[in-house]
């Protein structure tokens, strides 16, 4: 594995007037550029279940978009963004929105050098009025340490009758991607979340999933595709840059996902091609080879412990990875069996942990079969990945989507690539 790739190999001019503010009305009615074999063919995404294999799974991130930016004012009149990256008292994402009094996030703050310590207040009106004489609630933040990558903030609220999502869905803006150059606005708070959208937590969407309607899962359906969930919570990471030269110097961000006993006996067993759709739900396939792998090294590790390092999968830079050799043997059934035997055990119905992984060319897929996605930005890690089932054929697919009027980005049009998997065993 070369960690030494130039990042500016993967650049490309992206024009403003090709990337998509706004969605399209009929979210199926975008475009789909496929690949397979190295030949690109044009097609509308309500076509992609015609175009899928009979038989085949695809697998979907559920999570949900959550309002995640808070505008407050200081007493000075000074704007203060509180942007909510994830929960770290309680850490959990179910128990921190359940909370009725107080929580505490890891945030990015815009104009943080002009919080201090002031204590931050917003007064708001919850979307569903538990009582007219408390129908107000006063949302506090409070500045408590720095933390990689962000700070800690604990928010706080007088009224007990509502827990912190209902709090967030008053107070909050969806935050769209910071490429779009625009606020967001109230259309966003539909249109940013995929029709299947179940479990809050991300402040991303899995944007792939943005074109599915009801239409396309009935057509699915008659295709005898299969259709299977998963969730991983997307972060302000994914739209990080690449800012260092070379890959190596790169620090992937973490992510946090469950994956179900279900699902994992499903992939077991099912004998045609496994779809992902949107690089989280990749990023989530994949990992759980190499903590199938850790499990069988080491039947009694902690769930803590299957957390995929970035540089894990590969021979490189990792202080775990002697085995690499003899997992890169491993089949990934027998991966995934290590999973679904070590849940039964201790008798857990789901996967919950996170993932750093990073998938560059080179990289061989052990789970997934095929991709849906959309178009991402030049010297991103997701074109990265792109690269590592496009080879070098990424550019003149993104050549031929610029040439003939493509949409990019969130909003944009659709992808399906099929794998050349040499070594499948799934």
């Amino acid at each position: 594995m070369n960690t030494d790739l130039k990042i500016f190999h993967f650049d490309y001019t992206l024009p403003d007037d090709a990337v998509a503010k706004y969605p399209l009305p009929d979210r199926d009615h975008s475009r789909l550029l496929v690949w397979k074999e190295g030949v690109i063919a044009d097609h509308r995404f309500s076509q992609l279940p015609g175009l899928l294999p009979e038989g085949s799974m695809l697998v979907f991130n559920n999570t949900r978009v959550i309002r995640a930016r808070l505008h407050f004012a200081k007493s000075t009149g000074a704007k203060i963004e509180v942007f909510c990256l994830e929960p770290t008292l309680p850490h959990d994402y179910v128990l921190s929105f359940a909370a009725t009094r107080s929580c505490r996030w890891k945030c990015i703050v815009g104009n943080l050098k002009r919080w201090k310590e002031e204590v931050l207040e917003m007064r708001i009106t919850p979307l569903e009025d538990v009582d007219e004489k408390t129908k107000d609630v006063v949302l506090r933040a409070e500045l408590v340490g720095e933390l990689e990558g962000g700070v800690e903030v604990e928010f706080s609220w007088d009224n007990p009758n509502f827990n912190f999502a209902e709090i967030l869905e008053a107070a909050g803006n969806i935050p769209i991607p910071p490429y779009l150059h625009r606020e967001s606005e109230e259309i966003d708070s539909t249109v940013y979340q995929t029709v299947y959208s179940k479990i809050k937590g991300s402040v991303a969407a899995p944007t792939a999933g943005l074109h599915f309607t009801e239409s396309t899962f009935k057509e699915l359906t008659n295709r005898n595709i299969t259709c299977e969930e998963l969730t991983l919570h997307v972060g302000a990471g994914t739209f990080q840059p690449v800012k260092s030269d070379t890959i190596r110097e790169h620090r992937m961000h973490t992510e946090h996902f469950a994956v179900s006993k279900e699902l994992i006996d499903r992939m077991i067993v099912h004998k045609r091609k496994i779809f992902a759709v949107g690089t989280t739900s990749v990023r989530t396939l994949e990992s759980l080879f190499w903590m199938g792998c850790k499990i069988l090294e080491n039947p009694q590790i902690e769930p803590s412990g299957l957390f995929v390092k970035q540089w894990e999968p590969y021979d490189v830079e990792c202080a775990d990875c002697k085995s690499v050799q003899a997992r890169k043997a491993l089949q990934a059934r027998e991966a995934l069996q290590a999973i679904s035997n070590y849940l039964e055990d201790r008798k857990m119905s789901h996967l919950e942990t996170s993932t750093q992984i990073i998938i560059l060319p080179g990289y061989q897929f052990r789970i997934i079969d095929g991709l849906v996605t959309n178009f991402h930005q030049p010297q991103s890690t997701l074109l990265l990945l792109i690269s590592a089932i496009l080879g070098t054929d990424w550019r003149r697919v993104y050549d031929h989507a610029l040439k003939e009027g493509y949409r990019f980005l969130s909003y944009g049009d659709a992808n399906l690539y099929f794998l050349n998997k040499k070594n499948a065993d799934l």
